[in-house]
């Protein structure tokens, strides 16, 4: 993408790198761009010039992006349907994913996976996923739930010292 011949302050990198980290890190959460720009620390209109001059994309237009980048490793490498990676990644609608993957790929999600699948690799069966607790779909932000998979509840009652 060509990037704009427009420059941005030195001084709002930071916050558009702030901005955009909050992107790569919660793409699969419901974001718009006042929560971005308030991530940023500037107006919503200012954060999306500045955002477009600086990276040569839109916000949401990033956004979009990661988000299927994300489901293409997903299609590639777990064996889920494409419904389930839709909504792990962040798409509300089978159709809009659909249409912005293949808009991005030049495939649709279903020949992307079967393409990768016909070449016989190894996947990560999506029960193996959920059941690890990799991703925690009750919030519905398909976001993964770290704090889940690395705690447990032991089964036993814990003795009192006075017993």
């Amino acid at each position: 993408m060509a990037r704009m011949s427009r420059s941005v302050a030195v001084e709002l990198l930071p916050h558009l790198r702030r901005a955009r980290d909050h992107i790569d890190r919660h793409y699969a959460e419901a974001l718009d761009l006042d929560r971005l720009a308030r991530v940023a620390g500037v107006s919503k209109f200012y954060f999306v010039r500045c955002f477009e001059a600086a990276y040569g994309e839109t916000p949401i237009r990033y956004l979009t992006r990661r988000r299927i980048e994300r489901a293409q490793d997903l299609l590639r490498l777990a064996n889920l349907t494409v419904t389930e990676v839709c909504m792990i990644v962040g798409f509300a609608s089978l159709g809009s994913f659909s249409t912005r993957f293949s808009a991005l790929t030049g495939q649709t999600p279903t020949g992307y996976r079967d393409r990768w699948a016909a070449r016989g690799g190894p996947h990560v069966p999506g029960c193996y996923l959920f059941m690890r607790g990799v991703f925690d779909l009750g919030g519905t932000t398909g976001h993964p739930n770290r704090n889940q998979r690395d705690s447990a509840i032991s089964e036993k009652p814990q003795l009192s010292a006075e017993s």
